[in-house]
């Protein structure tokens, strides 16, 4: 599966959402994701990310993982608004 995620993030928020990706990142591998393409605004506050899952399970289990849920508190201190969408590629 594909996904598509759209971060919006505030001025005063960058900090804390970064800390919060440099830990949550590193634990995709370990169900079944990959991050395929990461994109961000030159100022911090807008990312792209696509991200790669074997199956709907291991996306579900990396939304659960205990360090990732431990993390949360930073990105609710960032303020980041983020959207979620399973994608395709569409052919060029």
């Amino acid at each position: 599966m594909l996904l598509a995620q759209i971060v919006r993030i505030p001025a005063a928020g960058v900090r804390d959402f970064q800390e919060f990706e440099s830990r949550v990142l590193p634990l995709l591998p370990h169900y079944g994701g990959a991050l395929e393409r990461r994109l961000r605004g030159d100022d911090g506050r807008f990312e792209v990310h696509v991200v790669s899952f074997a199956s709907d399970d291991g996306l579900q289990r990396y939304l659960v993982d205990p360090q990732r849920v431990a993390a949360l508190a930073l990105l609710e201190a960032s303020g980041a608004r983020a959207e979620l969408v399973e994608v395709l590629d569409v052919p060029t």
